[in-house]
């Protein structure tokens, strides 16, 4: 096995919940801690953190630009809402979620996260193929992809 000639390839590298970050693309209503990334060990093609949703709350209607999203649900039971517009008229999708569940979010796609357990914070871990949490903040849930990206999946598969 070849010695890579970067620092980085050298070692592991460990980060503790103390050494999270808040200094990172956020959205209303969640918290998006950063632990993994270019900025913070030099990562390449990752970017993983957590995102914390108060009880009672919705974030704000968003995407993740080209990146796509894979989220796993730690503690809570947070609900993503997203439009599926795969049939004639456009309509509002949730997937309740809880404890050991697995959301994909792929890139584009208009959502938001909501919290509506009065009592219970919601934490998930959220791992993303850009180096940096790329968020853009919008005023619906309409599509909103670039000239030439894929629209919304005609087989349904969100």
């Amino acid at each position: 096995m070849a010695a890579h000639s970067d620092g980085f390839h050298r070692r592991l590298y460990q980060v503790t919940p103390a050494a999270l970050s808040g200094d990172t693309a956020q959205t209303s209503g969640m918290r998006r801690l950063e632990a993994i990334s270019g900025r913070a060990l030099g990562s390449d093609r990752l970017w993983m953190g957590q995102t914390h949703v108060a009880p009672g709350t919705a974030s704000g209607d968003h995407h993740h630009g080209d990146s796509e999203t894979g989220i796993y649900v730690v503690s809570g039971h947070p609900e993503f809402v997203f439009l599926d517009e795969t049939g004639e008229e456009p309509v509002e999708r949730r997937l309740r979620t809880g404890p050991g569940d697995y959301v994909y979010v792929p890139p584009w796609v208009p959502h938001r996260e909501e919290n509506p357990d009065p009592d219970e914070e919601a934490v998930v871990v959220i791992a993303r193929t850009t180096q940096e949490a790329i968020v853009v903040n919008l005023p619906d849930l309409r599509w909103t992809g670039p000239a030439g990206a894929p629209g919304p999946d005609p087989e349904g598969r969100h």
